[in-house]
């Protein structure tokens, strides 16, 4: 037998398609890896001392969101994200063509002692956003400043939420809210209420908008500097408010005269106060488009 050297040659074309080939299975995966994004998660199932009772969860960020639904469960789970910063995995002028480790640890610290859950994380600068699951019969205490909004789905309890640089949604609720977003909108919608107690919804620069069911009874408070009320119930208004008149003259002080810039009224013949203030923007007081 004579070896062939001829019909043995490869073909230069396969050669290129083949190394064309190759090249791309080795770049492909390390490309993936680098677009993976750059986070972390954390989750943590918390038991109740006792689940046949109402829980309560107060949350508390400084950078960061916070987004919590309710769940048929009797457990708490707590999910924390470490946001990613957005930056390249190259390095800085210093770092040159270093690769840079994300730093993703939440620093997620939670205690639970007779029902009351105490979430948190160490992170200030850097945004932790927090998943939050509960019971549905569960009150909230959650307060953010900077880089996220608050978000509650179908919870029932009383809810104390307070943003300062973010927006509020609380939907399909049920009990009584607070709501305060300094810098941003506050939008509820409300399943059920809980008619024994007041409740309240602030904004410094954000519309406020609340829905309730058709039946509300209240005592509304209401003041905006620089926007209008809209409603769709039958509001019942009431005289102004009396001057609250202080003479200190006889003992050598002043006479003072102040009145109330609030206006007040009532629905369906009133009932809880309601309270709805804000200074720049716009006050909504919806009526469900059906009872609950």
């Amino acid at each position: 037998m004579y070896w062939n050297a001829k019909a043995s040659t490869p073909n230069p074309s396969h050669l290129r398609t083949l190394a064309i080939l190759l090249l791309l299975h080795l770049c492909l995966p390390w490309r993936a890896q680098s677009q993976a994004p750059a986070t972390s998660e954390d989750r943590v199932t918390v038991p109740l001392t006792d689940s046949s009772r109402p829980a309560v969860v107060k949350a508390s960020l400084v950078a960061g969101g916070i987004t919590v639904k309710a769940y048929a469960g009797k457990e708490v789970m707590v999910e924390a994200r470490a946001r990613s910063s957005g930056t390249s995995d190259k390095g800085d002028d210093k770092g040159g063509k270093m690769k840079r480790i994300p730093l993703t640890a939440t620093g997620l610290s939670i205690e639970e002692e007779n029902n009351r859950v105490r979430i948190a994380v160490e992170s200030v600068e850097r945004p932790v956003d927090l998943s939050i699951t509960v019971p549905v019969r569960t009150s909230l205490i959650l307060k953010t400043v900077n880089k996220g909004d608050i978000s509650v789905t179908g919870v029932d309890g009383e809810i104390d939420v307070n943003d300062v640089n973010g927006s509020v949604t609380l939907t399909n609720v049920s009990g009584t809210a607070v709501a305060h977003a300094l810098n941003g909108r506050v939008l509820v919608t409300f399943h059920r209420i809980n008619r024994e107690k007041p409740m309240a919804f602030s904004s410094l620069n954000g519309d406020i908008d609340v829905t309730f069911p058709v039946d509300l009874k209240a005592n509304l408070t209401l003041t905006s500097d620089r926007g209008e009320v809209y409603s769709d119930f039958d509001i019942q208004m009431q005289a102004p408010t009396k001057p609250i008149v202080e003479d200190a003259r006889s003992q050598g002080g002043k006479y003072r005269v102040h009145l109330d810039k609030s206006i007040h009224g009532t629905i369906n013949g009133g009932g809880q106060e309601l309270q709805f203030k804000n200074f720049q923007g716009s006050i909504y007081i919806r009526k469900a488009t059906k009872s609950p």
